[in-house]
């Protein structure tokens, strides 16, 4: 007799009985029927030993040919790398494969399978992209087993499988999409990508937290983790990498959504940063963050508002909202602005996220130009990391950042001390909220 355990989607958990929350991560609902995971091994069969200075190979990459694309990857795909790609529904992820797909078919053959499209859809997709198709050989499969015939097959370059969710082994007794099919599908997928050294592209769903569905092993058994994030309101499409066995973490390539697909943004600071460097504005400061190894100039904009009904609301999008209450907290003890009562509204522009503490500085003079009705200075970029004392403290590649803002025709900076700062325009360095406060506000 089989014995059903129950597996928490979020984190893994573990459980005898179906439960309502999971007790390790507080997710109500998550536990779901889990199934045991066929072996793959035979009885004596002994796995290699190679000493490690033995071990000898090039780093190979196989450029994309879409400059944004290989800029978060590293360089290109990796032969034998298991690549993952989430992102909400209708956001890009089967067109940018899909482009993919013919830059790769003109280096070998690409295996496209598809369990959510018929073939003939995917060709009108090709076709409205411009995509002649030569070299790409499309399965509207959903069995892993026939797709891994397909691939013996073929002896494709690359594969691709839209999407990991809609595959399935008979064997496994269990619905498409569930742990089991998923972690099953994945490693089965993962063994025949390392056993030939082909890349293997894995188009995830997301769900309604915006994590990949699924189990989280799935997250970390694939080499590769990238998000493409957006707003359906914007034509501009975030890549971004969260993991990658092969490259930099946190990197981003920037994209935008055209008739032809999506498009490389070579200078996305030009885009991200929308205040006018000739004139006054009133709650608006350009930080030059860093997103990855690329510094990326953005626009961060705040709103001040009394609030007479006595629950003040603090608000951000594409800031964490945590961070900035904690700043609003520091403005309000450390430098006297009577911030409790009023309604505080922070934004960064284009749809863009900030993760990093060095867009602190800006974040806070932002919020006091509002409050104060006091523009920040003309061709301005504030960056530094806020402490809870109201001091600015350093951050990590400073030139790196203030290069940027040269080069796009900024003339001053207000930033944290340090001694390493090159002269590229007028720089002032401060150390505390206050000092900062005075040298960006006119």
């Amino acid at each position: 007799m089989v014995k059903t355990r129950f597996q928490c989607t979020a984190c893994g958990y573990q459980s005898p009985r179906w439960v309502g929350r999971c007790p390790a991560c507080g997710n109500w609902d998550s536990l779901v029927a889990a199934q045991p995971v066929l072996a793959r091994k035979t009885a004596g069969e002994k796995s290699s030993l190679h000493p490690l200075a033995e071990v000898t190979g090039e780093d190979i990459r196989l450029p994309t040919g879409i400059t944004e694309f290989d800029r978060v990857l590293g360089g290109g795909v990796v032969p034998g790398s298991l690549i993952l790609i989430g992102g909400d529904p209708g956001i890009g992820k089967s067109t940018l494969l899909l482009q993919t797909a013919a830059s790769l078919s003109k280096r070998g053959v690409v295996l496209y399978a598809t369990g959510e499209e018929s073939a003939r859809q995917v060709s009108l997709r090709a076709r409205r992209l411009g995509i002649g198709g030569a070299g790409i050989y499309i399965a509207a499969e959903t069995d892993v087993d026939q797709i891994k015939e397909h691939i013996v097959t073929l002896s494709p370059s690359a594969v691709i499988v839209d999407s990991i969710q809609t595959t399935s082994r008979p064997q496994v007794q269990a619905v498409p999409g569930s742990i089991a099919q998923v972690r099953e599908c994945a490693a089965e997928l993962q063994q025949v990508a390392k056993s030939v050294e082909i890349p293997v592209l894995l188009i995830g769903h997301v769900t309604k937290d915006g994590i990949l569905a699924g189990p989280r092993l799935l997250e970390h058994a694939v080499d590769v983790v990238l998000y493409l994030e957006g707003d359906r309101h914007h034509n501009y499409r975030i890549l971004r990498g969260v993991k990658n066995r092969f490259g930099a973490t946190d990197e981003i390539g920037v994209f935008e959504m055209r008739e032809e697909g999506l498009t490389d943004v070579p200078n996305p600071s030009a885009l991200f940063h929308g205040a006018r460097q000739e004139e006054a504005v009133v709650g608006s400061v350009v930080v030059p963050t860093l997103q990855g190894t690329r510094p990326l100039l953005v626009e961060v904009q705040a709103l001040v508002s009394p609030n007479p009904y006595g629950m003040p609301r603090r608000m951000a999008t594409g800031y964490d909202v945590n961070r900035a209450t904690l700043l609003i907290a520091v403005l309000d003890k450390k430098v006297g602005l009577k911030l409790g009562p009023c309604d505080t509204y922070i934004n960064a522009v284009g749809g863009v996220k900030i993760t990093e503490p060095a867009a602190d500085l800006a974040v806070a003079v932002a919020v006091a130009s509002s409050y104060r009705e006091a523009a920040v200075r003309p061709g301005t970029v504030v960056v530094g990391e806020v402490g809870l004392t109201g001091e600015v403290r350093p951050v990590n590649a400073l030139n790196v950042r203030l290069k940027e803002a040269a080069k796009l025709g900024f003339t001053r900076a207000v930033v944290c001390a340090s001694r390493d700062v090159q002269d590229y325009f007028e720089t002032v360095q401060v150390e505390t909220l206050d000092d900062a406060l005075e040298a960006a506000l006119e």
